[in-house]
C-alpha cells in the first residue's frame, strides 16, 4: 500500500527552483570553476536575497546534480559538473518496466555507434602514436581478461574513453563514459553474451586499433560497426519489433 505524499506547495517550489537558478548564474558570472569555494550560507543569503530554508533546499538539489558538492565541516564548493546524475536517470529508465531495458540499450548503442562511427575521421585525425599504443595496452588487457570478469570490464571501459581523449572536447567524453556506464549496467539483462560474440568484439577493437595506427578511417568505421553487431543482433532477439 502507498505511503500518503505530503503535496509540496507550488509556490515554495517556485521559490527553490528561483534560488538554485540564482546561484548557478552566481557561479557563471564569478568564473568559478571545479573545486572553488563559494560564499558563506550567510554571504550567500546576503547576495542572493534568499531566506536560508530556500537556500539551503537549492543546495540540496544542486548537490544532487554534482553542480555543487558540500563538504561538512569545509563550506561548499563548485562540483565536479560530473554526469553522474544522467547515468543513474538513465539506468532508471532503462530498468523501470518490462521492455524498457532492451529499448534504452538499442538506444545507447545507437548513440554510442553514433560518437564513434561518425566521428572517425576526428578521431583517426587526431591519434597520436602515443594515444595508438595506449590503445594497443588496452585492447591487449581486454584479450587477456576473462570474459565478462572485471578487469575486463574496466579495461573495455579504458578503451573506448582512450578512443575519445584526443579529441580534446571534455563534453563528449564525459557522454561517451556515461553511456558507457549505463550499457554496462543494462546489458546484462539480455543475458551472458556467447564465446563467439566476446571473440568478434575483441577482434573488433583490435581492428580499430590497427585501422587507427594505419590512419585508415573507412576501416575504422567499418571496425565500429563490427564491434556493435553482436549486441545488435542480441537486442534484435529480445524485442523484435
Amino acid at each position: 500500500m502507498r505511503s500518503d505524499i505530503k503535496p509540496v506547495r507550488p509556490d515554495r517550489t517556485l521559490l527553490r527552483q528561483a534560488v538554485t537558478d540564482r546561484i548557478k548564474t552566481y557561479i557563471i558570472d564569478n568564473r568559478l570553476r571545479p573545486g572553488d569555494s563559494l560564499p558563506t550560507e550567510t554571504e550567500l543569503c546576503d547576495a542572493l536575497n534568499a531566506s536560508r530554508s530556500s537556500l539551503r533546499e537549492a543546495i540540496k538539489t544542486l548537490s544532487a546534480l554534482d553542480i555543487v558538492e558540500v563538504r561538512h565541516g569545509s563550506g561548499t564548493f563548485v562540483g565536479r559538473l560530473s554526469l553522474s546524475s544522467l547515468v543513474e536517470s538513465l539506468t532508471f529508465r532503462g530498468l523501470l518496466s518490462p521492455g524498457d531495458d532492451v529499448r534504452a540499450l538499442r538506444d545507447l548503442v545507437d548513440v554510442r555507434q553514433l560518437f564513434e562511427e561518425g566521428m572517425a575521421g576526428r578521431i583517426i585525425d587526431r591519434l597520436d602514436e602515443a594515444h595508438v599504443a595506449s590503445l594497443e595496452r588496452a585492447a591487449a588487457e581486454l584479450e587477456r581478461c576473462a570474459p565478462g570478469s572485471a578487469p575486463q570490464i574496466k579495461a573495455d571501459r579504458q578503451f573506448h574513453r582512450l578512443l575519445m581523449e584526443p579529441l580534446g572536447n571534455q563534453l563528449v567524453s564525459q557522454l561517451t563514459t556515461a553511456f558507457w556506464d549505463v550499457h554496462a549496467i543494462v546489458a546484462p539483462y539480455l543475458g551472458m553474451s556467447s564465446p563467439q560474440e566476446d571473440a568478434e568484439a575483441m577482434a573488433a577493437h583490435r581492428a580499430m586499433v590497427e585501422a587507427a595506427r594505419r590512419r585508415d578511417v573507412d576501416a575504422f568505421a567499418a571496425a565500429v560497426v563490427q564491434h556493435y553487431a553482436p549486441v545488435r543482433r542480441r537486442i534484435a532477439a529480445a524485442d523484435p519489433g
